[in-house]
């Protein structure tokens, strides 16, 4: 598991005066990168890069500009090149949303797929 702050910038306010929807997307690919920056070995990094496939996003409440939001990022699986995650984004206890997104890790330098070593695999999911 992984938590990573997101800062709420004035320009990602919409018309309603909340969070627009598409920012969204933004902090998820901005805490799941974090996280396997965060996990992986420098040399994975290094050779890996990750594009998402798909995400599916279950919105709850809006955030606002002066709110403190947290993405909580969670490995569900790995098969192969694909990821799964589950980030919750939430303001304190209340959740904002749920995301749900799938991503293929690409070889940095021929960027095709490649499968994740199951030694970096274990780091995120210990057990």
């Amino acid at each position: 598991m992984h938590q990573h702050r997101l800062t709420i910038a004035p320009g990602d306010i919409d018309h309603m005066g909340h969070v627009n929807n598409a920012v969204y997307l933004s902090w998820v690919q901005e805490a799941v990168v974090a996280y396997w920056e965060k996990v992986a070995p420098a040399e994975a990094v290094a050779r890996h890069l990750w594009v998402a496939l798909k995400h599916e996003i279950t919105y709850r409440r809006p955030a606002f500009l002066d709110d403190t939001v947290i993405a909580t990022v969670v490995a569900e699986r790995v098969e192969g090149a694909r990821a799964f995650f589950t980030t919750m984004i939430r303001r304190g206890e209340e959740v904002l949303a749920e995301v749900e997104s799938s991503w293929c890790a690409l070889d940095s330098d021929t960027r095709r797929p490649v499968r994740v070593a199951r030694d970096i695999v274990r780091r995120f999911l210990p057990g």
